[in-house]
Protein backbone atom coordinates (compact mmCIF):
# COMPACT_ATOMS: atom_id res chain seq x y z
CA UNK A 1 0.00 0.00 0.00
CA UNK A 2 1.35 3.43 -0.96
CA UNK A 3 1.64 5.81 1.98
CA UNK A 4 0.46 9.45 1.92
CA UNK A 5 4.13 10.51 2.07
CA UNK A 6 5.04 8.38 -0.95
CA UNK A 7 2.09 9.76 -2.90
CA UNK A 8 3.12 13.29 -2.01
CA UNK A 9 6.65 12.61 -3.24
CA UNK A 10 5.28 11.43 -6.57
CA UNK A 11 3.63 14.84 -7.06
CA UNK A 12 6.82 16.81 -6.38
CA UNK A 13 8.73 18.04 -9.42
CA UNK A 14 11.75 15.79 -9.96
CA UNK A 15 14.28 17.04 -10.94
CA UNK A 16 13.30 20.26 -9.18
CA UNK A 17 15.03 22.32 -11.90
CA UNK A 18 15.30 20.98 -15.43
CA UNK A 19 18.23 22.04 -17.62
CA UNK A 20 16.23 21.10 -20.75
CA UNK A 21 19.29 19.13 -21.85
CA UNK A 22 18.19 15.79 -23.26
CA UNK A 23 20.77 13.04 -23.78
CA UNK A 24 19.89 9.99 -25.86
CA UNK A 25 20.95 6.35 -25.65
CA UNK A 26 20.37 3.87 -28.48
CA UNK A 27 21.28 0.19 -28.78
CA UNK A 28 20.87 -2.67 -31.22
CA UNK A 29 21.73 -6.27 -30.40
CA UNK A 30 23.25 -7.63 -33.62
CA UNK A 31 25.41 -6.45 -36.48
CA UNK A 32 22.48 -6.90 -38.86
CA UNK A 33 20.28 -4.39 -37.06
CA UNK A 34 20.40 -0.70 -37.89
CA UNK A 35 20.62 2.18 -35.45
CA UNK A 36 19.24 4.80 -37.82
CA UNK A 37 15.59 4.55 -36.76
CA UNK A 38 16.47 4.95 -33.09
CA UNK A 39 18.86 7.80 -33.83
CA UNK A 40 16.20 9.60 -35.88
CA UNK A 41 13.66 9.24 -33.05
CA UNK A 42 16.10 10.56 -30.45
CA UNK A 43 17.10 13.46 -32.67
CA UNK A 44 13.44 14.34 -33.24
CA UNK A 45 12.94 14.24 -29.45
CA UNK A 46 15.48 17.05 -29.08
CA UNK A 47 18.49 15.11 -27.80
CA UNK A 48 21.59 17.28 -27.74
CA UNK A 49 23.93 14.30 -27.71
CA UNK A 50 23.33 10.62 -28.44
CA UNK A 51 25.35 7.60 -27.24
CA UNK A 52 24.84 4.50 -29.39
CA UNK A 53 26.23 0.97 -29.44
CA UNK A 54 25.74 -2.48 -30.89
CA UNK A 55 25.66 -4.73 -27.87
CA UNK A 56 23.48 -7.53 -26.58
CA UNK A 57 21.02 -6.57 -23.85
CA UNK A 58 22.32 -9.53 -21.82
CA UNK A 59 25.88 -8.23 -21.98
CA UNK A 60 26.78 -6.43 -18.75
CA UNK A 61 29.68 -4.67 -20.50
CA UNK A 62 28.02 -1.78 -22.35
CA UNK A 63 30.68 0.96 -22.48
CA UNK A 64 28.51 3.52 -24.28
CA UNK A 65 25.78 3.19 -21.66
CA UNK A 66 28.34 3.68 -18.89
CA UNK A 67 29.70 6.75 -20.70
CA UNK A 68 26.18 8.08 -21.20
CA UNK A 69 25.28 7.74 -17.52
CA UNK A 70 28.56 9.37 -16.50
CA UNK A 71 27.86 12.27 -18.87
CA UNK A 72 24.51 13.12 -17.26
CA UNK A 73 24.24 16.00 -14.80
CA UNK A 74 21.50 16.95 -12.34
CA UNK A 75 18.59 18.48 -14.21
CA UNK A 76 19.35 16.63 -17.47
CA UNK A 77 17.03 13.99 -18.92
CA UNK A 78 18.06 10.61 -20.32
CA UNK A 79 15.97 9.64 -23.36
CA UNK A 80 15.73 6.12 -24.82
CA UNK A 81 13.71 4.88 -27.80
CA UNK A 82 12.11 2.15 -25.66
CA UNK A 83 12.59 0.55 -22.25
CA UNK A 84 14.17 -2.63 -23.61
CA UNK A 85 17.00 -0.60 -25.17
CA UNK A 86 18.15 0.44 -21.68
CA UNK A 87 17.71 -2.60 -19.43
CA UNK A 88 17.88 -6.39 -19.49
CA UNK A 89 15.08 -6.90 -16.98
CA UNK A 90 12.43 -5.09 -14.99
CA UNK A 91 14.64 -5.11 -11.89
CA UNK A 92 17.59 -3.72 -13.84
CA UNK A 93 15.33 -0.97 -15.21
CA UNK A 94 14.11 -0.03 -11.73
CA UNK A 95 17.68 0.06 -10.41
CA UNK A 96 18.96 2.25 -13.26
CA UNK A 97 16.08 4.72 -13.12
CA UNK A 98 16.32 4.83 -9.32
CA UNK A 99 20.03 5.71 -9.58
CA UNK A 100 19.17 8.49 -12.05
CA UNK A 101 16.51 9.89 -9.76
CA UNK A 102 18.90 10.00 -6.80
CA UNK A 103 21.24 12.03 -9.00
CA UNK A 104 18.45 14.42 -9.98
CA UNK A 105 18.36 13.14 -13.56
CA UNK A 106 15.08 12.66 -15.42
CA UNK A 107 14.20 9.70 -17.65
CA UNK A 108 12.01 9.41 -20.74
CA UNK A 109 11.13 6.41 -22.89
CA UNK A 110 9.64 7.44 -26.23
CA UNK A 111 7.85 4.24 -27.23
CA UNK A 112 6.09 3.79 -23.88
CA UNK A 113 5.55 7.57 -23.52
CA UNK A 114 6.97 7.51 -19.98
CA UNK A 115 8.51 10.59 -18.39
CA UNK A 116 9.72 10.52 -14.78
CA UNK A 117 9.85 14.32 -14.67
CA UNK A 118 6.03 14.22 -14.48
CA UNK A 119 3.85 12.89 -11.63
CA UNK A 120 2.22 10.38 -13.97
CA UNK A 121 5.57 8.99 -15.09
CA UNK A 122 6.84 8.68 -11.53
CA UNK A 123 3.63 6.87 -10.56
CA UNK A 124 4.13 4.34 -13.34
CA UNK A 125 7.68 3.59 -12.14
CA UNK A 126 6.44 3.33 -8.56
CA UNK A 127 4.05 0.62 -9.79
CA UNK A 128 6.86 -1.05 -11.76
CA UNK A 129 9.05 -1.16 -8.65
CA UNK A 130 6.25 -2.65 -6.56
CA UNK A 131 5.57 -5.24 -9.28
CA UNK A 132 9.25 -6.20 -9.51
CA UNK A 133 9.39 -6.75 -5.74
CA UNK A 134 6.16 -8.76 -5.83
CA UNK A 135 7.48 -11.01 -8.61
CA UNK A 136 10.76 -11.55 -6.74
CA UNK A 137 8.89 -12.54 -3.59
CA UNK A 138 6.70 -14.97 -5.55
CA UNK A 139 9.77 -16.60 -7.13
CA UNK A 140 11.53 -16.95 -3.79
CA UNK A 141 8.39 -18.30 -2.07
CA UNK A 142 7.73 -20.76 -4.90
CA UNK A 143 11.32 -21.96 -4.89
CA UNK A 144 11.27 -22.57 -1.13
CA UNK A 145 7.97 -24.45 -1.36
CA UNK A 146 9.32 -26.63 -4.17
CA UNK A 147 12.47 -27.48 -2.23
CA UNK A 148 10.44 -28.25 0.90
CA UNK A 149 8.17 -30.58 -1.08
CA UNK A 150 11.18 -32.33 -2.59
CA UNK A 151 12.71 -32.87 0.85
CA UNK A 152 9.39 -34.18 2.17
CA UNK A 153 9.45 -36.79 -0.59
CA UNK A 154 12.96 -37.76 0.48
CA UNK A 155 14.61 -36.06 -2.46
CA UNK A 156 17.13 -33.39 -1.49
CA UNK A 157 17.65 -32.41 -5.12
CA UNK A 158 20.79 -32.21 -7.19
CA UNK A 159 22.09 -29.35 -9.29
CA UNK A 160 19.63 -29.75 -12.22
CA UNK A 161 16.64 -29.70 -9.80
CA UNK A 162 17.83 -26.85 -7.56
CA UNK A 163 19.14 -24.47 -10.21
CA UNK A 164 15.84 -23.84 -11.95
CA UNK A 165 15.37 -21.12 -14.55
CA UNK A 166 13.30 -19.15 -12.01
CA UNK A 167 16.14 -19.23 -9.49
CA UNK A 168 18.69 -18.13 -12.08
CA UNK A 169 16.47 -15.26 -13.25
CA UNK A 170 15.88 -14.13 -9.67
CA UNK A 171 19.61 -14.33 -8.91
CA UNK A 172 20.48 -12.28 -12.03
CA UNK A 173 18.03 -9.59 -10.91
CA UNK A 174 19.58 -9.39 -7.44
CA UNK A 175 23.29 -9.76 -8.27
CA UNK A 176 23.82 -6.13 -9.47
CA UNK A 177 22.79 -4.91 -6.01
CA UNK A 178 26.11 -4.27 -4.20
CA UNK A 179 24.34 -4.31 -0.82
CA UNK A 180 23.60 -8.03 -1.21
CA UNK A 181 26.48 -10.49 -1.17
CA UNK A 182 26.57 -13.56 -3.41
CA UNK A 183 26.34 -15.71 -0.28
CA UNK A 184 23.23 -13.92 1.01
CA UNK A 185 21.55 -14.13 -2.42
CA UNK A 186 22.30 -17.85 -2.63
CA UNK A 187 20.97 -18.39 0.90
CA UNK A 188 17.79 -16.48 0.10
CA UNK A 189 17.20 -18.62 -3.00
CA UNK A 190 18.00 -21.87 -1.21
CA UNK A 191 21.12 -22.79 -3.21
CA UNK A 192 24.86 -22.67 -2.65
CA UNK A 193 27.08 -19.80 -3.88
CA UNK A 194 28.87 -22.36 -6.05
CA UNK A 195 25.60 -23.14 -7.82
CA UNK A 196 25.23 -19.49 -8.80
CA UNK A 197 28.83 -19.30 -10.04
CA UNK A 198 28.35 -22.51 -12.04
CA UNK A 199 25.08 -21.46 -13.68
CA UNK A 200 25.69 -17.74 -14.22
CA UNK A 201 28.88 -17.38 -16.31
CA UNK A 202 28.78 -13.57 -16.20
CA UNK A 203 28.16 -13.38 -12.43
CA UNK A 204 31.32 -11.35 -11.77
CA UNK A 205 30.43 -8.95 -14.58
CA UNK A 206 26.95 -8.43 -13.12
CA UNK A 207 28.49 -7.66 -9.73
CA UNK A 208 31.04 -5.27 -11.23
CA UNK A 209 28.38 -3.43 -13.23
CA UNK A 210 26.23 -3.04 -10.13
CA UNK A 211 29.15 -1.69 -8.09
CA UNK A 212 30.06 0.73 -10.88
CA UNK A 213 26.52 2.14 -10.98
CA UNK A 214 26.46 2.45 -7.20
CA UNK A 215 29.85 4.21 -7.06
CA UNK A 216 28.84 6.52 -9.89
CA UNK A 217 25.66 7.52 -8.09
CA UNK A 218 27.51 8.02 -4.80
CA UNK A 219 30.11 10.23 -6.48
CA UNK A 220 27.53 12.64 -7.78
CA UNK A 221 27.20 15.88 -5.77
Amino acid sequence: MTSDLELAELLVADPAVLTNIRIGYARVSTGGQKLERQLDALTAAGCRRIFAEKQSGRDADRPKLVACLEFMHAGDTLVVPSLDRLSRSLQDLITTVGDLRRRGVGFTSLHENLDTTTPGGRLVFHVFAALAEFIRELIVAGTREGLAAARARGRVGGRPTVATQEIIRAARDMLPNPDASVTSIAKLLGVSPGTLYNHIPDLRELRAAGRARHELAAAQP
